[in-house]
């Protein structure tokens, strides 16, 4: 392997045809150049897309009422109901596997007046009344103060959360939020804590525009009786939250009297389905993405093992002078196979530098334009990917110079030193 006689002969045969070694060696570089572009596209389209989910619990429900599709027992079809505090009681007694549930109801939103005022400053937001577990549904960041408790709940108390946008909309830079009140719909709550939503893009800009109090505050302030707009659940991480889904529906019709066979009447949204198709989609985005690097790849293996055959082909008299003078076949086959493996590593090499620099070039200016998309985010590519795809590249070039070798021992050496 640190035969310098060796190198020698490899290098100068590689000087001879500077063209053909160039347009062959770039080949495997582009092959490998382009495998690590797309692995990086790829994980920084997945990247963006999971970002947007935040820490948001993956195997959740979330489940609410719509107007039913079908008579049953005396009911019309067009019918609107609502959930009550008396079915979270029934969900806890009769499922099994939900690790949380957090009922949830929400009053006003972004798109009416102004709900909120403090001061000379109001704003629109969206007002959500929330359980604790709700934040280990679809978690935010406290930056100050804290969340919800289970003694707001049960006290009713009239405090409030709010978003990083809904700070900056009443208060000002230099002013502590903390303990000050705000007005909303007409009543006084104070500020008890600050968030900032984990999600990118517009789903951040949503969250960041909210505000929440205890669940039974609202119920009570703004005369909700004991409605509840929407069941949030997650199961135990062993278990499939679709089956408890299935369950809870089953449940919530029964005891509002929804016909079995209508499927509309209540609304679900399953958190894990979607999250299952997404990932379901980058595999096959992975595929693809090895599928094309590795025919790229190939192709320029298959041109190493051309153009070493080639070179076998010309250096038929000097392999048969040293064959002549006892160079045995191993040392002729060896020197044939480092060359190749010589030229396909060295231009995978500079392929994987190129790529991992584009990747980092692009990672580079999508941070300084401080641009927040929930479709491309973070570019990389995993280290050992990329050594990986770099042994395989070396593994195949010795391979592609494995068949131009035993050719070259095959000739005998009297044949070899007739060729012209």
């Amino acid at each position: 392997m640190f035969d310098t006689d060796k190198w020698q002969e490899i290098f100068y045969s590689l000087k001879q045809n500077k063209l053909r070694s160039f347009l062959t060696a770039f080949g495997v570089f582009w092959g490998i150049f382009m495998l690590i572009v797309m692995l990086g596209s790829g994980n920084g389209l997945q990247n963006g897309v999971t970002q947007g989910f935040g820490d948001f619990a993956t195997n959740s429900v979330f489940i609410w009422t719509q107007r039913t599709t079908v008579e049953y027992k005396g009911f019309p079809k067009g019918r609107f109901f609502n959930y009550d505090n008396a079915d979270i009681i029934a969900i806890q007694k009769n499922i099994k596997n939900i690790r949380y549930l957090a009922p949830r109801l929400r009053a006003g939103g972004r798109g009416g007046g102004d709900n909120v005022v403090r001061g000379l400053n109001s704003g629109a937001f969206q007002i959500s009344g929330d359980f604790p577990d709700m934040n280990l549904i679809d978690p935010v960041n406290i930056d100050a103060g804290r969340f919800i408790n289970d003694i707001d709940i049960e006290q009713k108390r009239k405090v409030v959360v709010i978003g990083t946008r809904v700070k900056e909309s009443l208060f000002e830079p230099d002013e502590e939020p903390i303990g000050q009140y705000i007005r909303i719909q007409g009543v006084y709550f104070k500020v008890v804590g600050i968030f900032s939503s984990k999600k990118s893009g517009e789903r951040a800009d949503g969250d960041n525009q909210a505000i929440f109090m205890p669940f039974t505050t609202l119920q009570k302030t703004y005369n909700y009786g004991d409605v509840v707009g929407v069941f949030a659940i997650t199961a135990y991480d062993n278990v499939s939250v679709s089956s408890v889904e299935e369950e809870t529906i089953k449940l919530l019709k029964q005891r509002h009297l929804i016909a079995p066979e209508d499927d509309q009447a209540i609304g679900h949204f399953n958190v894990e389905k979607e999250f299952k198709q997404m990932k379901g989609v980058f595999m096959g985005i992975d595929g693809l993405i090895w599928l094309v690097g590795i025919g790229t790849l190939l192709a320029g293996v298959i041109g190493v093992s051309n153009i070493m055959l080639v070179i076998v082909k010309e250096r038929t008299k000097e392999i048969g002078i040293q064959r002549a003078i006892g160079a045995t076949p191993m040392k002729i086959m060896s020197q044939i196979i480092t060359e190749s493996v010589f030229l396909t590593a060295f231009a995978g090499y500079i392929g994987l530098v190129f790529g991992v620099g584009i990747i980092e070039l692009v990672n580079f200016a999508l941070l300084k334009s401080g641009t927040d998309s929930n479709m491309f985010r973070n570019p990389e590519v995993d280290f050992q990917v990329a050594v990986t795809a770099l042994i395989i590249l070396v593994i195949s070039g010795a391979i592609a110079g494995f068949i131009p070798a035993k050719r070259a021992v095959s000739i005998k050496p009297i044949d070899a030193l007739r060729s012209e």
